[in-house]
């Protein structure tokens, strides 16, 4: 039989996993997601890894957890929206201005000319090696 320190450990990852199948299924009824709960509670009770009384405790707990997010409507709906979704459109109002455009041409002036200084430094260090 498992030690008590497997058992809560167990039930914890299995508690993190029921709450996550919790909000996915919210979009469910609560009554599905407590028979699957019960179902998974009760596979646990069989195989000896908690008690009828936890098991008990643990489906309550997990039923108000399941509760508590579709209350708060932190769960993830499994139905789609009613309407599309809507989308902006931005427009941009200014153009760009000849001061902007000659900037960006002395920017690119610039850096061309630094790639063919790179250039021509590797090609003088591949001569010297």
């Amino acid at each position: 039989m498992a030690g008590f320190g497997d058992i809560v450990k167990k039930a914890f990852y299995l508690g993190v996993g029921l709450a996550a199948y919790a909000g996915e299924k919210a979009g469910g009824t609560l009554s599905e997601v407590r028979s699957q709960i019960q179902k998974l509670a009760d596979e646990m009770v069989a195989r000896g890894e908690m008690t009828t009384e936890e098991a008990r405790r643990f489906v309550e707990e997990m039923m108000k957890q399941a509760q508590q997010q579709a209350a708060d409507g932190t769960a993830e709906p499994n139905t789609t929206p009613s309407e599309p979704r809507r989308i902006e459109i931005i427009e941009e109002d200014e153009q760009p201005t000849a001061k902007d455009v000659q900037g960006d041409n002395e920017n690119v002036d610039q850096l061309r000319q630094q790639v063919l200084d790179l250039e021509n430094e590797l090609k003088r260090l591949q001569r010297d090696n």
